[in-house]
């Protein structure tokens, strides 16, 4: 399976498990909990080498901590009823990242305008405040196709700067049994105001997908419309120019348009982050193929031209087969002895033969319209 389907697949089911959560479903809570687990799991598995693998082995010890408390909470019903509000798990406890994610910027292939963009926002003013009397951008909105490297922006963030990293998605904030939802944003902030205020050192608030918690829908509960008026309230505490908090809040969403105006303008920093260019292609190749043993019939030019359309997790995805078929061949024939042959461009082509691009063209149209309409780098 491509990198991209099974991340979607891991947000679908979290997003259901949070939806029954709420409902007070707690066994199908349960059942899709550890269906993201088992997705999760898969992509550690299959992705070894990903610098985000830390980031999801975070997300998938903070589902079984959930899974773990609603089986205890269905067990304190059953024998006392539920616990008190005192006994409940702090929401901070599962979104702050204690190990940061293992990716820096120069791991991450040309993104020149995005990577300047979050120097200048963020980089800058933690260094040196004092060139900033106006204040900073508070706030970075990331957007554009699945597979193209938002996230991995986000987590190279966390390297840069001896701060806090949070990493915010729908199970953390939507969750009925941490409370209700806005409380639980306005205790994420509070502690990044504490943590900024205190110890003076920045804090990074990352919310993946934040269309799910922050967009607008039809058939709205007054869970979703509180949550995204708290949030509003929040941001526009931090944006405050009389208080030099370091504190920065990055959004990452694949469908921007569902984000009403009033939050869009919360963010003064919006990054288009597009398929990758050819020579952004090019380094994906080599950045992919270091540690690979490749053949001198290699031709990365012709790979490039061969791959226009694909998202950076498609070119992974295609350096991955293209070495599970010299593995593959490997044991098949030696039986696992000896030494496998170098990767070739045979076995590149024969890959590119049937797997194509994940990101339709025509859906790209819409993030051209929605950045003409909204662009602020």
């Amino acid at each position: 399976m491509a990198f991209p389907y099974l991340q979607e697949m891991a947000t679908r089911y979290a997003r259901a498990a949070v939806a029954a959560d709420k409902d007070g479903d707690y066994d199908t809570a349960i059942q899709n909990y550890r269906k993201a687990i088992d997705t999760l799991t898969k992509i550690v598995k299959m992705y070894p080498d990903s610098p985000l693998i830390s980031t999801y082995l975070e997300m998938i010890k903070s589902y079984e901590k959930r899974i773990q408390q609603l089986q205890n909470d269905m067990q304190s019903i059953s024998e006392s009823g539920p616990k008190s509000s005192s006994e409940k798990k702090d929401v901070l406890e599962d979104i702050v990242l204690t190990q940061k994610p293992n990716v820096k910027f120069e791991d991450i292939a040309d993104l020149k305008d995005a990577k300047q963009a979050i120097t200048e926002a963020i980089i800058y003013p933690i260094k040196r405040p004092d060139l900033f009397p106006l204040g900073w951008p508070r706030g970075i909105l990331l957007f554009g196709p699945p597979g193209c490297g938002k996230t991995m922006l986000a987590a190279a963030v966390a390297n840069e700067v001896n701060g806090y990293f949070l990493y915010v998605d729908a199970a953390n904030i939507m969750s009925k049994w941490l409370g209700e939802a806005e409380k639980n944003v306005s205790k994420i902030f509070k502690f990044a105001r504490q943590k900024t205020e205190e110890e003076k050192v920045p804090v990074i608030i990352f919310i993946d997908e934040i269309d799910a918690l922050l967009g607008t829908f039809s058939g709205e509960i007054g869970g979703e419309v509180r949550v995204r008026n708290q949030f509003l309230k929040e941001m526009d505490g931090i944006q405050d120019k009389d208080k030099k908090f370091h504190i920065y809040v990055i959004g990452a969403t694949n469908k921007p348009w569902q984000l009403d105006e009033a939050f869009i303008r919360r963010f003064n920093k919006r990054i288009f982050i597009p398929l990758p260019d050819k020579e952004a292609r090019l380094q994906l190749f080599k950045l992919y193929t270091k540690t690979l043993s490749l053949s001198q019939d290699i031709d990365f030019d012709k790979l490039v031209e061969m791959t226009d359309g694909y998202t950076a997790s498609d070119i992974r995805d295609v350096i991955q087969a293209a070495h599970m078929r010299v593995i593959r061949e490997f044991f098949e024939k030696n039986l696992g002895n000896g030494e496998p042959r170098s990767i070739s461009m045979e076995d590149f082509i024969e890959v590119l033969k049937i797997r194509k691009p994940s990101v339709d063209p025509l859906y790209l149209k819409r993030y051209d319209a929605w950045y003409e309409k909204f662009k602020a780098l």
